[in-house]
């Protein structure tokens, strides 16, 4: 059966806006860019609208180019407000405090962005709580600004719900240092890790108990209710196979391949009980896994400029040699040719 491949994720239009506005605070004119990229003012303003991460990121670095600064990504966060990131922001601007909105934000991230590489996570302990941006490993010019906006946003729309500027205690960023390092100064305490095991932001119990004097208990409580709903109602929608799909991207990763077992823990449900459900949709854990790479790496080689041995590292490939077979196999081109083949089609 022929699907079309796999998106690797989609994010509200909302965040064109502070890339708009980061653009314009530089003195550049974005409207001719965002034209090029089918973004104009009626596309931008249409309820629920969504931006392929594939697209995000190009675009992100067009505008990276136009402007020359490449740390563009931090103005950008430094702009970003609640409301861009939809019902889930402005539920999170009317949290009692800045760890309700901190939690409303990461919790209901679905509802504004998706993701195959995972889901943002807020990790409290007694002291403070994490703020965990997942891995979009490998980094290149395509994908940096997109952590350095959401980190520097996180602090931004946090600090709107403080009604004063907020400090992180710490920064960890997966990648290494780049030219522009001295610009994360302003956002943190202590001078931003870089080539972290992760990327993350803490925030201390002193600002994450600071209170929102914007609250409203009964309009915060109507929101919860709305988002609680609508996240319900698009895991309610998806067959098992879609819930399969969602939870091999995080885990596809590092030469390395994930086993049912894996997945049936994940998805709290006996081994046994995965294969028979499978079976009653007329497929196996072997097949979803299979297709899902297939879908994956034409997507990868299609939308990014990722090199084939990254691709295969992505997919959980032991080799580039092992990646280009399986290519073969299932496309009857290698990886080379089907790239060039996307590319003239596009002109």
């Amino acid at each position: 059966m022929n699907r079309p491949p796999l998106r690797l994720g989609d994010l509200s239009v909302g965040f064109i806006q502070c890339l708009d506005e980061a653009l314009r605070s530089l003195g550049h004119d974005p409207t001719a860019l965002l034209q090029q990229y089918g973004l104009d003012s009626h596309s931008l303003s249409q309820a629920g609208a969504r931006l392929s991460i594939a697209r995000y990121m190009r675009l992100g670095h067009a505008a990276i180019e136009l402007s020359g600064q490449p740390a563009l990504g931090l103005q950008m966060g430094k702009l970003s407000r609640l409301g861009q990131a939809g019902l889930a922001g402005v539920t999170a601007a009317q949290a009692p405090d800045v760890r309700e909105a901190a939690r409303t934000l990461l919790r209901f991230e679905p509802l504004y962005a998706a993701n195959y590489r995972g889901q943002s996570r807020l990790l409290e302990d007694s002291e403070g709580a994490w703020l965990r941006f997942y891995s979009i490993s490998p980094y290149n010019a395509y994908n940096r600004f997109v952590v350095d906006s959401l980190l520097s946003g996180w602090l931004s729309q946090l600090s709107g719900v403080a009604d004063r500027s907020l400090q992180a205690q710490r920064i960890d960023i997966e990648f290494n240092a780049p030219d522009y390092a001295a610009a994360y100064a302003a956002l943190s305490e202590q001078p931003v890790v870089f080539a972290a095991a992760t990327n993350q932001l803490r925030l201390d119990n002193a600002s994450l108990e600071i209170r929102n004097p914007a609250h409203c208990p009964s309009t915060w409580q109507q929101l919860v209710q709305l988002c609680e709903l609508e996240l319900e109602r698009l895991t309610r929608t998806r067959s098992l196979r879609e819930r399969i799909i969602s939870l091999l991207g995080p885990l596809l990763n590092g030469g390395r391949e994930p086993d049912l077992e894996e997945v049936a823990a994940r998805l709290k449900l006996p081994t046994w009980t995965l294969r028979r459900k499978l079976a009653d949709e007329q497929t196996s854990f072997r097949a979803v896994l299979n297709d899902t790479r297939r879908d994956l790496a034409m997507t990868y080689i299609r939308d990014t400029e990722l090199a084939f041995g990254e691709i295969a590292y992505l997919l959980g490939f032991a080799s580039a040699e092992a990646f280009q077979r399986a290519f073969k196999r299932w496309n009857g081109q290698t990886p080379g040719e089907f790239r060039r083949s996307q590319r003239l089609g596009a002109r």
